[in-house]
């Protein structure tokens, strides 16, 4: 599988801001959504935002108003900004690519990078 990097994790004060990337070390074909999750030590990994093809997004509750997602398509990469971030928000966070073709459908995810808010 083409794996996909991350990068823009940092440790940051409450109240902060990130901005997330997201990339394909090589050519994937037929994305039809993106997405950032998350996983705090000792919770299972939990969904933050998507965004689909035609740019629709979706987010978690506890984001809303807060992060926002975004793509370049002609890079084939997802962007999580994010703002007024809370300690809470502390996790690692991984991007996923889902695609749809003829053959079947295939996720493919980041390592993760490591967002640290602090109070």
């Amino acid at each position: 599988q083409v794996p996909l990097v991350e990068s823009g994790g940092d440790l940051v004060q409450a109240g902060g801001s990130l901005r997330l990337s997201c990339s394909p070390s090589g050519s994937i074909f037929a994305i039809n959504l993106m997405g950032w999750y998350r996983q705090a030590p000792g919770k299972q990994r939990e969904l933050v935002a998507t965004i689909t093809n035609s740019g629709t997004t979706n987010y978690a509750d506890s984001v809303k108003g807060r992060f926002t997602i975004s793509k370049d398509n002609a890079k084939d990469t997802v962007y999580l900004q994010m703002n007024s971030l809370k300690v809470e928000d502390t996790a690692v966070y991984y991007c996923n690519y889902h695609t749809s073709t003829w053959f079947g459908d295939a996720d493919y995810w980041g390592q993760g990078t490591q967002v640290t808010v602090s109070s």
